[in-house]
C-alpha cells in the first residue's frame, strides 16, 4: 500500500465513521414528524444542517475516498452531489459533463472545485466542462481572490 492509499483509506475511514450518527440524526427527525408534530425552528435548522452535513460527506467521499481504477461516477450522481452541497450557499456548480466518468477523474475534478472555491469569498459560478476528451474547469464572480502562489502549483 502506497502513502495515497493510505490517504484514501482514512478519508473513506472518516466518512464512513460521520454517516452512522448523522444518519441516527435524520431518523429521529424523521420520527418526530412522523408523529404528527410539526418541527420547531429549533429541529429545522438542524434538519438543515444534517442535510448539509450528508451533502459535504457525500462530496468528501469522493474528493478524498478510496478509488478503484476501474468505479465510475454516473454525471447524475455528480450533478446531485454537487447540487446538494451548493444548496442555500453563495456558490453554484455546474456539472456540463454528459457522461458517466471513472472515479479517480470525478475526485480530480471534485478537488480542484474546492480549490475554486478558495478563490470565491463572496460566491460565484464554478463550471466544469467536457468538450473532445478537453476538461475545463472555469469560474465566475464579481471578486475573486487568488494567492498567485497557490495556483500557480496547479498550472503546472
Amino acid at each position: 500500500m502506497n502513502q495515497a492509499q493510505l490517504h484514501e483509506l482514512i478519508g473513506s475511514r472518516i466518512c464512513h465513521d460521520l454517516i452512522s450518527p448523522l444518519g441516527a440524526i435524520s431518523n429521529g427527525l424523521e420520527l418526530v414528524s412522523l408523529s404528527g408534530q410539526e418541527l420547531s425552528p429549533e429541529l429545522r435548522i438542524i434538519a438543515e444542517s444534517v442535510e448539509n452535513a450528508n451533502a459535504r460527506i457525500r462530496f468528501f467521499r469522493v474528493a478524498y475516498g478510496m478509488a478503484a481504477p476501474d468505479q465510475m461516477v454516473s454525471a447524475a450522481e455528480a450533478r446531485s452531489i454537487l447540487h446538494d452541497i451548493n444548496a442555500g450557499g453563495r456558490i453554484t456548480t455546474s456539472w456540463d459533463i454528459e457522461r458517466d466518468q471513472p472515479r479517480t477523474v470525478t475526485k480530480l475534478a471534485f478537488l480542484l472545485i474546492q480549490c475554486f472555491e478558495t478563490a470565491l469569498p463572496r460566491g460565484g459560478m464554478i463550471r466544469v466542462a467536457e468538450m473532445a476528451g478537453e476538461w475545463s474547469i472555469s469560474c465566475e464572480a464579481e471578486r475573486l481572490s487568488i494567492d498567485p502562489d497557490l495556483w500557480q502549483a496547479l498550472s503546472k
